[in-house]
Order: C-alpha cells, then sequence, then structure tokens
C-alpha cells in the first residue's frame, strides 16, 4: 500500500501529523497542501510537511489518491463542495472531525459526484497546542480511530481506510454516525465543558487567584483541557449540541446526588458514591478494554 499523491486540506496539527506519520511509514509519494492561510501553507512547505503549497482546494485534491480534510467541523460541508469536482473517481477522502453526525449530513450535501470516496474518520488523538508547528509524526501510534461509513459506501474503501490507519500504528473500530457521537459527548465533550466551567468557576471569584496559587497535581489534572483550542471547542459543542446536553443533565443529576448526601450528612450514602465511582474508574482502561467498543 502506497499512495502516490496526499492531499491535505488543512495544514494544521492533525493534518500535518498525519502527512509526516505517513512519510515515516513510507507510504505517500508526494503531498500537496492547502489551508486558507497563506502564511499556514508556507510554513508547512518550509517544516517539510508538504512538498508543494496549492493556492485552493480543489487544485489540491488534483490527482490525489488520498485526501485528508482537517478543517475545522463548521468548514466540512464547504471544503467537500469546494472539492467535489476535481476528486479522482478512485480517491479515498476521509476527515478528522470530532462529531460526525454533521460531517455525514454535509458530505450527503456536497458530495455529489464522489461520495463514495468519503470514509469519515474521527482519531482520538491530539495536543493542547495547535499548528502545524507542532506536527508530530508519532501522535496516531497507538490511539484510537473511529470510522463512520456510510451505509452505501464500498466495502473496499472502508477496508483500505482501515489499513490506512493500521499503517500509522492505531487501532480502529466503526460505529454508527449516531452512536459516536452520543458516546463522545459522555466521554469527550462532557468533560471539556464541565472543565472550562469548573476554571472560570474558581477564577471569577473574589479570592479565585488565591484559590489557583494552591491548586495542586488533582486540580493540574482535571483542568488541563481547558486549556483546548477555543474556536475548535466551540464549533464541537454547537455540533454536538443536543448529545452534550443530556450528558450535561445526567451529569447534574450525578452531582444533585453527592450535594443531597452531603446536605444530610448522611456519609454512608456519601461513601457509597464515591466508591461507585472509584470502582469504575479502577475497572476502566484507555483504549476500550472495558468497553463494547
Amino acid at each position: 500500500m502506497k499512495f502516490q499523491r496526499l492531499a491535505l486540506i488543512g495544514c494544521g496539527l492533525m493534518g500535518g501529523s498525519f502527512a509526516l506519520a505517513l512519510r515515516e511509514a513510507g507510504l505517500v509519494a508526494h503531498v500537496t497542501g492547502f489551508s486558507a492561510s497563506e502564511g499556514t501553507r508556507q510554513k508547512a512547505l518550509r517544516l517539510g510537511v508538504i512538498d508543494s503549497a496549492c493556492s485552493s482546494a480543489a487544485e489540491a485534491v488534483r490527482g490525489a489518491d488520498l485526501v485528508l480534510v482537517a478543517v475545522p467541523v463548521r468548514a466540512t460541508e464547504d471544503t467537500l463542495r469546494a472539492i467535489d469536482p476535481a476528486l479522482s473517481p478512485d480517491a479515498l477522502v476521509m476527515d478528522v472531525g470530532s462529531t460526525k453526525g454533521d460531517v455525514v449530513a454535509a458530505a450527503r450535501a456536497a458530495l455529489q459526484q464522489r461520495l463514495h470516496c468519503f470514509v469519515p474518520a474521527h482519531p482520538i488523538a491530539g495536543k493542547e497546542v495547535a499548528g502545524v508547528e507542532n506536527a508530530d509524526a508519532s501522535l496516531y501510534r497507538d490511539c484510537l480511530v473511529v470510522l463512520t461509513p456510510l451505509p452505501h459506501t464500498p466495502t473496499g474503501r472502508v477496508l483500505l481506510a482501515q489499513q490506512v490507519w493500521q499503517a500509522l500504528g492505531s487501532r480502529v473500530c466503526e460505529l454508527s454516525p449516531e452512536a459516536h457521537d452520543a458516546s463522545f459527548a459522555a466521554v469527550s465533550h462532557l468533560p471539556h465543558l464541565t472543565a472550562f466551567a469548573l476554571v472560570n468557576a474558581v477564577a471569577r471569584q473574589p479570592h479565585g487567584a488565591r484559590h489557583l496559587s494552591m491548586a495542586g497535581p488533582g486540580f493540574r489534572d482535571f483542568s488541563r483541557i481547558a486549556a483546548s483550542d477555543s474556536s475548535i471547542w466551540r464549533d464541537i459543542l454547537l455540533a454536538n449540541r443536543d448529545e452534550v446536553l443530556h450528558q450535561s443533565a445526567l451529569m447534574r443529576q450525578a452531582l444533585e446526588e453527592l450535594e443531597h448526601a452531603m446536605r444530610d450528612g448522611d456519609a454512608s450514602r456519601l461513601q457509597g458514591l464515591i466508591d461507585e465511582a472509584s470502582q469504575t474508574r479502577s475497572r476502566w482502561r484507555l483504549g476500550g478494554a472495558d468497553s463494547d467498543v
């Protein structure tokens, strides 16, 4: 398996890391790149992430046998519409979006001629810092990649997508877009929402600065994801709004149980709730060892 031409649409952390990983694995001969920012395109070129910078997404994908769309989720439909006429009928097209229901809807609306080329993908990887200058060939090693193929996507195209990610050292599973968005609302989107709320709640208090100066490893670890890119997470939370709000309501219920036990001075009930969470967390293993995935 080797691709003659990778078209990278979005030369940032995720796209840049994908290109570097393919290069390191010896799986691509040439990489073209397009980003809306000329500065980003030139930086990707200088860093050796891409071999040629293109002035449009359509120009970048022309003649490519592999295309990675690594743009903010809100830009997916416009990007797919722009590349549709220039795509090769045999190309494999993937994205890296953190939500999938909206991405599948965007593909159905935008890919008139080449819908069969598209295999939606979500690699569970990233950093707190963005930008092509932080691209890392090892970013996708040992991570989980979730594919959410459309019902009529050719089996061979889905298999090729699996092989690409596996060649980069990733583990691959398949879910429906709906199942994907429900799961990630619970284990990714809600934790980010909670971290944003916690940091704001502490910092806005009259003595917030003092409180923060006293914080130790527990606060550091819990709040780490609050430093994530605001525009990316704005789009994710809005794109998966219904599922995230559902999960937020469930968390409020669980928090209220703890609060009621505290108000009532019910030590046994409070300890039982803490034990329940502690045991669940102890059984959990990164990568889904304690799940149905």
